[in-house]
């Protein structure tokens, strides 16, 4: 068994919005494409008044991920 911690990073997206300051797409795509990078969601902020600002993600640090970060 390792003693060895899973590093993780960190990512937002900004969830598409429109002049009335709700979504207005689907952020499906976008999503799709994060989890092809190996991000997973994991919550989500909100407004206080309501309405999804921002959707966060993570993955845990590779060395690949970890060489390109400090490029």
């Amino acid at each position: 068994m390792s003693n060895e911690q899973t590093r993780w990073e960190y990512e937002t997206l900004r969830a598409p919005r429109g002049s009335t300051k709700h979504e207005t797409a689907d952020p499906k795509a976008e999503l799709n494409e994060l989890g092809t990078d190996g991000w997973e969601l994991v919550g989500t902020a909100s407004y206080s008044g309501g309405g999804t600002k921002y959707y966060l993600l993570k993955r845990p640090v590779t060395e690949a991920t970890d060489r390109t970060a400090n490029e």
